[in-house]
């Protein structure tokens, strides 16, 4: 781990260069684990520049190959580096899946599950921007309800983007049941601010 301190002191095109030396997208995931714990008590922390590189390095081909439920490996990797680096993590991982082709059905149960247990407050908030910025569509709306079952406090700018695009997306969702209970939990959770 000591010798990790060398990260610090990388560019982003010699960090990356250094990741494809040491194969880091393609290390056994127990390594993989063991790499992301060395990485917690690493002082001074990375830069948001070099652990959104790691996190790309590390994670984003793994994510996106996912045909089945993360290995208990990839998750507490994920987890690990969530603790710390949940902001870079959620800038690579998140965009890549929301503009992902096709339904993703395993890499939005693993934003799901990211949200439910591992993000910072303010990293469930840059998710659910991130979602707000792409259309809407079935896929995403579980994303949406993981983010809504936080009950976080919502900046009021990100509040009335939220509900002026389910007003906006209603009629496109008007026979989903995701959808109805996506309202519902909207007005149930800040229905203080919401009229």
């Amino acid at each position: 781990p000591s010798k990790l301190s060398i990260l610090n002191t990388c560019t982003p095109s010699q960090l990356e260069g250094l990741c494809s030396f040491l194969q880091l997208s393609t290390c056994p995931e127990p390594s993989l684990v063991r790499f992301c714990s060395w990485l917690l008590p690493l002082s001074p922390a990375l830069s948001h520049t070099s652990a959104a590189i790691l996190a790309q390095q590390l994670f984003l081909r793994r994510v996106l190959a996912l045909t089945q439920p993360p290995s208990r490996h990839l998750m507490a990797a994920l987890t690990s580096f969530c603790s710390k680096y949940s902001h870079p993590l959620c800038r690579v991982l998140v965009a890549a899946v929301l503009q992902g082709p096709g339904e993703g059905a395993e890499q939005t149960k693993l934003l799901c599950e990211l949200v439910e247990e591992c993000l910072e407050p303010h990293s469930v908030q840059l998710v659910l921007s991130q979602v707000l910025e792409v259309p809407l569509s079935e896929k995403l709306l579980p994303v949406l309800q993981a983010v809504l079952g936080r009950q976080e406090v919502l900046p009021p700018e990100l509040l009335d983007l939220l509900v002026l695009t389910l007003c906006q997306q209603a009629p496109a969702f008007a026979t989903s049941l995701n959808f109805a209970r996506l309202v519902t939990a909207v007005l149930t959770v800040y229905q203080s601010q919401v009229s």
